[in-house]
């Protein structure tokens, strides 16, 4: 995907501003940048202009934080920024995949800058993300896969499909064709060559042709095992070298590689010391290690249900009725969308009335009326009534936006660097140093070029262990599965790295703390009227309506027991503004908003209307019911609270700080102020505040996002942890780096307790590991370590790690 650089009310709810599509003046809103209405939003105590109260109120609290260093803050939200926003060009954004750590980012950065026509460059492996400022004139777009593909990494558009069983055939080849010839080289040493570490006399002599003939073809496979099957390890340390970031793939290669020489070298001399097992264990042990872990993860992303896709890549002119791609529409256009339908463009309506779904890109589960003269979101649903709307300036979608914010945020989110890796950074230098020492001391001593080389040598081959190699593999193949069968998957690896750090945790209101859907809440009657032949007429009424108000109610009748009524058959449907009516029963039955009923000349009981302003009080959408002149009742129909929220968010505030976030003003987000655990609400929050909010937020420490709409998704991939919930979009899941397949609130809890377990367990497998270091380095600078000694060393200290990774969590 490439891209230039260059309100009304809802039925009986609050007010709110729209702040994308009413906006007129030319001035950007302080905090998400929108452009701010001709009247903006201000106070006297606060700096600055706002797009709405919701962005204001966010400012006015994140930019008074007065317990954290300003310039610390500063420095900390400075480097969350965007770096190429000031570049001229057009912005591309590729999927790569084959990154698993710093290095590569810095690599594919170097690789992509040194292309003419690419001004810059910005990945991230933590999301397979690259986001490219290119030149169009000089370069095509078309070509930009091919400019960072290779060496191991292979990129494609943003959006285009995956295919993983070629990435997996090629490494279950990998692993076959050394796994054959590895368990050859085994057989061998233990014919011709382990005996001879217990004392026992070799069966061939390795001074003569025989000894030559096993050692050649030990040689031979060996080389196959370590330059074919070990080919992406090798690769791995390549590009660690050209990017000067050591990681875990130029330490295993330094120890196969060593192995390997030494090996060779002594072969020569006819000895008997041979290394070319350790080659072959540690090359065959961490490709078996990153094979098991992928294939976990793979089959833990198995779990996840198809998601509907809601970009609109079609429009329907108002004037022909004919569809055209939208790259054909312009400003000003006239564009018709039927019920049902998704609106394609920003806009403002000038044909028709009807109700709006906007909750895919506000998040709000509250349809809003439109009629002429009010603002339309690309990305939102038409629902009971078509429309027409003149395109607006930018020819844009709000959806389409909120894509485009996410990947601009995962391109510039650094991966959280595994922390083997980050032990690499300083282990490998310090290894060398030592093995260089060892050498010069051995010579200093007065021994052979050929003894002291071989002494330097056995200490690069003792320092990586295949238990080192296969320490974060198998903690997080065992971590991502454990993780799966709680009903979580996890699509970044790094939560294990980044959520037992967790400060701060920000959760969405509607569909996170909220069920997310229309639904009855409580009926209300007057005149002695009978609560289910209220809504059974209501039902009767609203079952012609396509309004999702309409539907709650007719769900009530046919799914909730507590009424257990089916509707009654109705005729004469009309709809009318803000409102139904039909025939029930011989009566002429009205359904919808208070003034609906009035402008159709039916009174409303005094006690009735107390119990309306009640009902808006509440958050909730009252449906006025009247019939022959008079209402008889009120349904009221709300999103209602997740039964499990306030339990769940006990949980999580345990030695944590909970926020909650939403788009909704007014008595829907006051219920959520006074809750124990919860520390602070902002309100009236737009989709493009959002991720500037929970920037602000990392002001106060490590921030996890738990959302599920795709107005969430930019803020899940601006936190340091996302967590979708899986009954969200595919943009929200998409952003997120895990995904509560069950809808379960509380299994957020769980997602931190998993990921903190798993990191004990990483940090566990590297000290078993280090154990061994701290014996076998020693020995090897004092001249003192033998094979037999090694191979046993380091077969147990591998068997430590499995089953230490095998243990329950």
């Amino acid at each position: 995907m490439t891209s230039s650089h260059a309100r009304s009310d809802a039925v009986g709810a609050d007010s709110v501003r729209d702040p994308v599509a009413s906006s007129t003046g030319s001035d950007a809103c302080t905090l998400c940048e929108l452009p701010t209405p001709a009247d903006p939003v201000t106070d006297a105590d606060v700096e600055g202009a706002f797009c709405c109260r919701g962005c204001l109120d966010v400012h006015r609290t994140l930019e008074t934080v007065d317990d954290v260093d300003e310039t610390a803050v500063r420095d900390r939200l400075e480097s969350e920024s965007p770096s190429l926003d000031d570049l001229e060009g057009e912005d591309a954004f590729l999927a790569v995949d084959g990154m698993h750590c710093g290095t590569c980012e810095a690599f594919l950065e170097a690789r992509a800058t040194d292309t003419e026509g690419v001004h810059g460059a910005e990945a991230s492996y933590a999301t397979d993300t690259l986001r490219l400022v290119y030149d169009p004139d000089s370069l095509e777009a078309e070509r930009l896969p091919d400019v960072v593909s290779g060496y191991g990494y292979e990129a494609r558009e943003r959006g285009d499909g995956r295919d993983e069983e070629p990435r997996d055939a090629a490494l279950v080849k990998f692993l076959i064709g050394g796994g054959m010839f590895g368990m050859m080289v085994m057989i061998w040493y233990a014919v011709f060559l382990y005996p001879t570490y217990f004392g026992y006399e070799a069966l061939a002599d390795f001074g003569s042709y025989d000894g030559y003939y096993v050692a050649v073809n030990i040689w031979l496979m060996t080389t196959f095992v370590l330059f074919y099957t070990g080919l992406p390890i090798l690769r791995g340390a390549y590009v660690s070298l050209r990017a000067g970031m050591p990681n875990m793939d130029l330490l295993v290669s330094l120890a196969a590689l060593g192995a390997y020489a030494y090996s060779t070298l002594a072969m020569g001399l006819g000895r008997t010391d041979l290394y070319f097992d350790v080659s072959v264990a540690v090359v065959l042990a961490v490709t078996a290690g990153s094979y098991y872990e992928g294939r976990i993860k793979r089959r833990a992303a198995g779990l996840l249900s198809e998601l509907t896709e809601a970009q609109v890549d079609e429009a329907r002119r108002a004037d022909t009725g004919d569809t055209v791609p939208i790259s054909a529409v312009d400003p000003g256009d006239r564009l018709l969308v039927r019920p049902g339908e998704r609106v394609p463009l920003d806009g403002t309506v000038r044909e028709g009335r009807a109700a709006v779904d906007e909750s895919l890109v506000t998040g709000e589960s509250l349809p809003v009326e439109k009629a002429v003269g009010d603002p339309v979101r690309g990305g939102t649903v038409v629902t009971d009534a078509p429309l027409v709307f003149a395109v607006g300036d930018e020819a844009e979608s709000t959806h389409d936006r909120l894509v485009s914010m996410l990947w601009s945020i995962q391109s510039s989110r650094p991966g959280v660097q595994r922390l083997a890796d980050k032990l690499a950074t300083i282990f490998v230098p310090l290894v060398l140093a030592l093995a260089a020492v060892a050498t010069v001391a051995s010579l200093a001593t007065g021994s052979a070029l050929s003894t002291a080389f071989l002494v330097g040598l056995t200490v690069v081959i003792v320092s990586c262990p295949c238990a080192l190699g296969l320490a974060t593999p198998l903690a997080i193949a065992s971590g991502v599965q454990r993780a799966a069968r709680r009903g979580i998957v996890v699509a970044a690896e790094t939560i294990f790295e980044a959520a037992p750090e967790i400060d701060v945790v920000v959760l969405d209101k509607t569909g996170t703390l909220t069920e997310g859907s229309m639904s009855v809440d409580a009926v209300h009657t007057v005149d002695g009227i009978d609560a289910d032949d209220l809504v059974r007429r209501a039902a009767a009424v609203e079952a012609l309506s396509e309004h999702p108000i309409g539907a709650a109610v007719v769900d009530a009748v046919e799914n909730d027991e507590r009424i257990g009524v089916e509707a009654a058959d109705a005729d004469g449907f009309e709809r009318h503004p803000r409102g139904v009516s039909a025939r029930v029963d011989g009566d002429c039955v009205v359904a919808g908003h208070l003034d609906c009923c009035r402008e159709l000349g039916q009174s409303i009981p005094s006690e009735l209307e107390s119990r309306i302003d009640s009902i808006r009080e509440s958050g909730a959408v009252p449906v006025v019911v009247a019939w022959n002149g008079r209402a008889r009742g009120v349904i009221a129909v709300g999103d209602t609270p997740r039964a499990e929220w306030q339990e769940a968010v006990a949980t999580l505030a345990d030695g944590r700080e909970v926020v909650v976030l939403t788009g909704d003003e007014g008595a829907a987000a006051d219920r959520f102020r006074d809750v124990d655990g919860v520390d602070e609400v902002f309100a009236g929050v737009p989709p493009e505040a959002k991720a500037e909010t929970v920037r602000r937020l990392r002001s106060r420490g490590s921030v996890a996002m738990v959302g599920d709409g795709s107005n969430d998704a930019p803020a899940l991939a601006a936190a340091d942890v996302g967590i979708a919930l899986g009954s969200g979009t595919e943009l929200a899941t998409d952003a997120a780096d895990a995904v509560v397949v069950d809808d379960d609130l509380g299994l957020v809890a769980e997602t931190f307790d998993v990921a903190a377990a798993t990191n004990r367990r990483i940090r566990q497998n590297l000290g078993w590991a280090f154990v061994y270091n701290a014996v076998a380095i020693p020995l090897a600078i004092a001249g003192l370590l033998n094979p037999l000694f090694a191979a046993v060393a380091m077969a147990t200290s591998s068997l430590l790690v499995v089953l230490n990774s095998a243990r329950s969590l």
